[in-house]
């Protein structure tokens, strides 16, 4: 398939439209439109489609979208018509969570190598892997042909991390360490920091519900 050009903020909506159309095949759906696709998101039925126009026709006026064929082409455009091995770096507390977390393979991934530099944690079990000593990171990485990794490191280490990440030919990193990255145009970097989602959300509370909730106490 030959991939238009789309703004990356229409294909970061891509997988929630998979995953919507995934629910609507398990309750048994086979049928759709960007009305119902919208309400159950939160999105207007028109932003939908114009994402959805950026990589082809996918729907037939007034007939809608058949949910099957419809996930069958975003898991194409997404690329995810195979399962992608992920290196995790980082077994600490947050590693561990991430290394026992199912549904990776749900969405095409799977976890094939922890790295950690902590003695204590190299060689000991975590999930259905073994901690390896971070200095295999890039041994590992080429002869797995890796090109995704997650970044579960402290703050002070996550550049240098993701410099041997990049040199070994790691293409994608999701980043749990709260910094700005600096890597290669070529590499994908998502940033995932909790702490600032919960900051943005907080603006939105009114001061009086923790004033409040301390008067109780």
């Amino acid at each position: 398939m030959v991939k238009r050009k789309a703004p990356d903020i229409a294909v970061g909506r891509l997988p929630l439209y998979l995953r919507v159309l995934n629910q609507l095949l398990e309750e048994g759906r086979t049928t759709t439109n960007s009305q119902e696709m919208g309400t159950r998101l939160g999105l207007s039925p028109a932003q939908i489609r114009k994402d959805l126009s950026y990589f082809g026709g996918f729907g037939r006026f007034g007939a809608g979208y058949d949910v099957a064929y419809l996930c069958e082409q975003l898991r194409r455009i997404l690329n995810l018509e195979r399962t992608w091995p992920v290196a995790l770096v980082g077994a600490g507390h947050l590693g561990h969570a991430l290394a026992n977390y199912g549904r990776f393979s749900e969405g095409g991934f799977e976890i094939v190598a922890v790295f950690d530099d902590d003695p204590s944690k190299i060689g000991s079990p975590l999930g259905r892997h073994q901690v390896l000593d971070a200095a295999q990171l890039e041994r590992v990485i080429q002869e797995q042909g890796i090109v995704i990794a997650i970044l579960a490191v402290p703050l002070q280490a996550a550049q240098a991390v993701a410099d041997r990440l990049v040199a070994a030919g790691i293409k994608a990193i999701l980043n749990y360490a709260p910094v700005r990255l600096k890597v290669p145009n070529d590499v994908k970097v998502q940033e995932i920091d909790p702490v600032a989602r919960l900051q943005h959300m907080a603006y939105y509370l009114e001061a009086d519900d923790a004033a409040m909730d301390d008067g109780e106490a």
